[in-house]
């Protein structure tokens, strides 16, 4: 079910009959034919025991269950939308930043300091994203959210990416993460860069980073 771009900040979606999609609530801008929305009590995947797990991991947002045969445009509070295709990957994205996503792709949640050990769970409190973290798996489409423009950097083992943790958006592939500290003289004295921690990505995949250091 893939999603076509009409702008920056508006996807189209084809629902298809037989086949599930999930947005977050309030989302829907417009639609065409037979479609119904309902409130996912369960927040997506994974029944009740999913919703618990997400709820305790403090990955639960509202999620409503899109059917029926048509189309619909999507868009949220003016914010970037940037749709990343998966085939056979996990993507790791926050759940506030989901906008729309396949019903085919199994969710998750995953915690930091499995990626990173003790420095993930770092990462998590610095960066403001919490010790948990949104997993999305199978072939398919996501359209995640973001403030400004998106760009998607490669990761390879011989090129990691340095990344602002409040730029961070997702990654996918098989990266591993962990926070580096660059203080200083410099910053001890107040003349530093102001890029005080950073977020290195290595092996491969990709990182996506928005053009703000501003959170959603």
């Amino acid at each position: 079910m893939p999603f076509r771009e009409i702008n920056s900040k508006m996807v189209e979606a084809q629902v298809i009959p037989g086949q599930k999609m999930y947005s977050q609530r309030g989302a829907m801008l417009a639609y065409r034919g037979d479609v119904s929305f309902t409130p996912s009590l369960t927040g997506g995947q994974g029944g009740v025991m999913g919703m618990i797990g997400r709820r305790v991991a403090n990955e639960q947002t509202p999620l409503m269950t899109v059917e029926g045969s048509g189309t619909v445009m999507f868009g949220h509070g003016g914010h970037h939308i940037q749709v990343i295709s998966l085939t056979g990957e996990t993507l790791y994205v926050e759940a506030d930043r989901l906008l729309a996503f396949d019903g085919t792709l199994q969710q998750g949640t995953m915690f930091m300091g499995s990626q990173g050990g003790v420095m993930g769970m770092v990462r998590g409190q610095v960066t403001g994203q919490g010790l948990f973290t949104t997993t999305l798996k199978g072939h398919g489409s996501v359209a995640v959210m973001a403030h400004g423009g998106v760009i998607e950097l490669p990761i390879t083992p011989q090129r990691p990416v340095h990344v602002d943790p409040q730029a961070y958006v997702a990654h996918h592939g098989e990266v591993r993460n962990k926070l580096s500290a660059a203080l200083g003289w410099r910053d001890m004295v107040g003349r530093g860069s102001g890029e005080a921690f950073q977020l290195e990505l290595s092996g491969q995949g990709a990182v996506y980073v928005q053009a703000s250091e501003e959170k959603l």
